[in-house]
């Protein structure tokens, strides 16, 4: 994650700018959630750009840029292409903006026809085909997963970026975050589906440790056995069916998700 270098004022701080697209802006408060972090943040940092904190809006260009949610829109694509033009390093943030989160369930579908059902004058509503990660538009710097992200994670990102060096943010499964806080295998002691195994880390397991199975909030993990878990997620009685819509969840629009869901959705057709 470097720094692109467009023109700055000399001997001032680095600026920053927070951006909404679709979502449920559950990243943006974890950012806000940082309290007493933030307030120290802000001597190094000036907030030039964040409406969900304040009224006050300074002009780009911006030398940091989170972009929270999926671009969904044509507005959204024109704005997007805007704020990459304008900022020396752009992250996002969310399995909205990495994945395309919850809303790309619609895609692949008939996007007229869930808009005669959803809205009472959709002539009105203007969307793209699909609903899609920032990444499938513009260049991305950094990606930083989860539903919602993970605050400790959001402050690394933000202190690698002032310190010009790579986050040091873990690529390691869920099954390692259960593992280090003595978790029983949600699987194996109980015969939960869990996509812990193939999910990147960063939630702490939280599911796990509630008895659940995790959902794939933070996404693939690197390099996802999806194939191998598939098999063992079907000995555990899943059918062809529930197994794609739990591939198809909160980060179900990433390519290795997308590709076990495509998988299982074939086996449930085959003659």
């Amino acid at each position: 994650m470097r720094p692109r270098l467009l023109p700055r004022p000399t001997n001032t701080p680095p600026t920053l700018a927070v951006w909404k697209f679709a979502s449920c802006d559950g990243c943006q408060l974890s950012l806000l959630d940082c309290e007493d972090e933030l307030i120290a943040m802000v001597e190094h940092l000036s907030i030039a750009y964040f409406p969900e904190a304040s009224s006050a809006m300074i002009g780009g260009p911006y030398d940091l840029s989170l972009v929270e949610g999926s671009v969904s829109t044509p507005h959204h694509l024109e704005r997007i292409y805007q704020i990459r033009a304008n900022s020396n390093t752009l992250v996002t943030i969310g399995a909205c903006a990495t994945a395309g989160g919850i809303q790309a369930l619609r895609n692949g579908h008939d996007i007229d026809e869930f808009m005669s059902i959803v809205y009472a004058h959709p002539e009105y509503v203007e969307t793209l085909a699909a609903a899609t990660p920032v990444s499938d538009y513009v260049d991305v710097d950094f990606e930083l997963r989860g539903c919602p992200i993970d605050r400790g994670q959001l402050l690394e990102v933000i202190a690698a970026f002032l310190t010009n060096r790579p986050p040091r943010i873990s690529s390691v499964s869920v099954c390692v975050e259960c593992k280090s806080r003595g978790l029983p295998c949600v699987m194996v002691a109980g015969g939960t589906p869990c996509l812990g195994p193939v999910t990147h880390a960063g939630c702490g397991a939280l599911c796990p440790a509630y008895g659940r199975g995790c959902y794939g909030c933070f996404g693939p993990s690197e390099s996802p056995n999806t194939d191998s878990l598939n098999e063992q997620l079907a000995d555990l009685g899943l059918d062809n069916r529930q197994l794609e819509r739990l591939w198809r969840g909160f980060s179900g629009w990433s390519p290795e998700f997308r590709a076990a869901a495509d998988n299982a959705h074939g086996k449930d057709n085959e003659p």
